[in-house]
């Protein structure tokens, strides 16, 4: 019996400690992550990652990011799998809530848009590797990058 206790007391903080809270990337990762816009309906958020910056563990709700540079990242999730994407300017990606570690891979900053849904929609079973190329959306997302730059 003493040594279940014992057992009990050695595990369960490990297990806590490794599980830990995971954070609101608005709140832990403000240098990337900026707040657009929010209803009871979405969440925007602009996403901004700087050649080669990482973040800390964070969580998103389920939702859409769209594109709005070329990018290569490595996502890393709470059980430490690791998988590297190639982001691809205009595109737009479903993901399921998800909890991970974004690393930019590339010597170029990577800057896109996630579309948290909140709700019942939010739980929809699409895949994450469910993606839509609309060339009306890329149209529109070039005239945006397009627009920006000339700005400058």
């Amino acid at each position: 019996m003493r040594s279940l206790c014992l057992w009990v007391l050695i595990l369960v903080p490990m297990v806590a400690i490794n599980a830990g809270p995971v954070q609101n990337p608005l709140q832990v990762e403000s240098s990337h992550y900026k707040l657009a816009f929010a209803n009871d309906a979405v969440q925007v958020v602009y996403i901004h990652y700087g050649p080669h910056e990482k973040s800390v563990l964070h969580q998103h709700p389920a939702g859409v990011v769209v594109n709005l540079t070329d990018g290569h990242l490595r996502f890393t999730d709470a059980t430490g799998a690791t998988q590297e994407v190639r982001a691809i300017h205009g595109e737009a990606r479903w993901f399921p809530p998800v909890k991970h570690k974004v690393e930019n891979l590339s010597d170029t900053a990577y800057d896109g848009v996630y579309i948290g849904v909140k709700g019942k929609t939010a739980t929809a079973a699409l895949p994450q590797s469910a993606i839509i190329r609309d060339p009306a959306v890329n149209a529109m997302l070039l005239s945006i990058q397009r627009g920006s730059q000339t700005a400058k």
